[in-house]
């Protein structure tokens, strides 16, 4: 099903590639997104959906030093988060708080808590626990994986343990198992990688050459997707990795981001290099088991999982983040800086 945009835009300032949900504000829908200037000076958006659905509302604009490659909010503290920087010529990351009072403040400034400065190549992403409070974090270079003990109370961050993904592996990202905090999975040049946190060893791992992005299903404690340069899009269960249990036609082009609804099962969303966000139903189950009924408007749905393409872009679309205070609705970043905020809601069945 083909589809233009009903969305709700924000326009940034400058480009950008990365957004998040701030998950851990129960009252609002909120997301956080950065932008990716080199020589201007960059800035964090905190936004906010109003209470009537029908504007995106900046509550707090924040500098930030360097170009924006990746943001993650906190979990559990929603004026916490992460990001990975470059300055042009070198790489870093940081964990930042919002100051508390932001909104009465004339140029409120972040408060840096913690530099991870443990990494001497180009730092990829930070991944936070996504099921809870958690007193760790990854972060993921191009060669190595760090696992590290956070104390936002003293301001400090120190590495637990480090392991080398071994030579030409070349990693580029990962995602954190939301069923067991001693798991992740880290994509690379030419496969997935399963690594347990308590012994910083690879367990298990899927051959499968520019994986861009992964997510683990959070109502599936056995179900894994992947998005592919070429391939498209492959749901895996973690129990059979030779190949496989379903695959998606992917984008016209690269497809460079993939994400799996908090609530719904099945549901996901995907974005690419065509201008384009693509929803997604394809609810096959680690046990087999049917799609639940109730999800779809009518049977024919299940026929094509493509449930719809948004397609009101004219940039390549990096940033892809789910609500989980309201699942039904997510939010979309374009390169050139534009924000836009969805509703499936006519795509799922009226209850």
């Amino acid at each position: 099903m083909q589809g233009g945009s009903s969305g709700i835009g924000y326009g940034l300032k400058y480009q950008a590639r990365c957004i998040s949900d701030v998950k851990a504000d129960r009252d609002h829908t909120s997301f956080l997104t950065g932008t990716l200037s080199l020589k201007e000076e960059n800035e964090v958006h905190l936004l906010r959906l109003s209470s009537g659905g029908t504007e995106l509302i900046c509550e707090g604009l924040f500098s930030h030093p360097n170009e924006i490659w990746d943001l993650c909010s906190c979990p559990f503290d929603q004026r916490i988060f992460s990001t990975v920087f470059s300055t042009g010529e070198t790489y870093g990351a940081a964990i930042w708080q919002i100051p508390e009072l932001y909104g009465q403040l004339n140029s409120p400034q972040l408060e840096q808590i913690a530099v991870l400065d443990a990494h001497v190549g180009k730092i990829n992403c930070v991944l936070w626990w996504p099921s809870g409070r958690h007193d760790k974090l990854i972060s993921i270079d191009e060669e190595n994986i760090f696992l590290w003990s956070l104390d936002c109370s003293k301001k400090t961050a120190q590495v637990q343990s480090k392991e080398s993904a071994g030579m030409l592996h070349y990693l580029s990202g990962g995602a954190w198992d939301p069923h067991d905090a001693n798991c992740i999975a880290a994509t690379s040049v030419s496969s997935v990688q399963f690594w347990d946190l308590r012994t910083m060893k690879k367990t298990n791992s899927i051959d499968r050459a520019h994986v861009r992005s992964v997510d683990y299903s959070m109502e599936d404690g056995h179900i894994l997707v992947t998005a592919e340069d070429e391939s498209g899009i492959n749901i895996w269960d973690l129990r059979m990795l030779k190949a496989p249990i379903q695959e998606l036609p992917g984008h016209t082009h690269w497809t460079w981001a993939v994400s799996c609804n908090p609530e719904y099962h099945g549901l996901i969303l995907s974005a690419g290099t065509d201008s384009t966000v693509n929803l997604w139903l394809a609810p096959t189950s680690s046990s087999d088991e049917l799609p639940p009924k109730s999800l779809v408007e009518t049977p024919t749905q299940r026929a094509d999982p493509l449930l719809n393409s948004f397609t009101d872009y004219e940039d390549s679309v990096y940033g892809l983040a789910w609500s989980s205070r309201e699942p039904w609705i997510f939010a979309s970043l374009s390169y050139d800086g534009r924000v836009v905020v969805e509703s499936v809601k006519p795509f799922l069945a009226k209850k």
